[in-house]
């Protein structure tokens, strides 16, 4: 049985405005040569260029990087499969994420339809009835 390897802490970004492709390389914990791979490969991983054109690799930038090293490495996406969940935006990164968004669309739609009702008044099938019974009262 194969066994895995620890998992790494969470990388800590240092509070920069900037950082260099070495800098950068230390926190994803990947070399330099994959952040320059990367960068080809996937749009959203676009670093800034200094005039001199370094690359200059922005706090959010570094966290597109870490969570595209957790998808590729740990959740074993292939490189397409990341792309298209970088794309689309964390929630549909992470399955279990994507699930609940689903369940909360659910419950909104159940709550707005809710207050659709409340706001209209009960439907016309519980208007006063006859015999002179009025219908329960609203709390509002």
């Amino acid at each position: 049985m194969r066994r895995r390897p620890p998992r790494a802490p969470e990388a800590e970004i240092p509070e920069k405005l900037y950082f260099g492709i070495g800098e950068a390389s230390r926190i994803a914990r990947v070399p330099p040569h994959v952040l320059r791979f990367w960068e080809s490969a996937i749009p959203q991983i676009a670093p800034q260029r200094t005039p001199s054109g370094r690359r200059r690799y922005t706090r959010r930038d570094l966290e597109r990087i870490l969570l595209l090293k957790e998808l590729l490495y740990r959740k074993r996406y292939t490189l397409e499969g990341a792309r298209r969940a970088l794309r689309e935006g964390p929630a549909e990164a992470d399955p279990e994420r994507r699930e609940a968004t689903g369940l909360l669309e659910e419950i909104r739609a159940e709550l707005l339809a809710l207050r659709r009702l409340l706001e209209d008044g009960p439907p016309a099938e519980e208007a006063p009835r006859p015999g002179g019974e009025t219908p329960p009262a609203k709390f509002c």
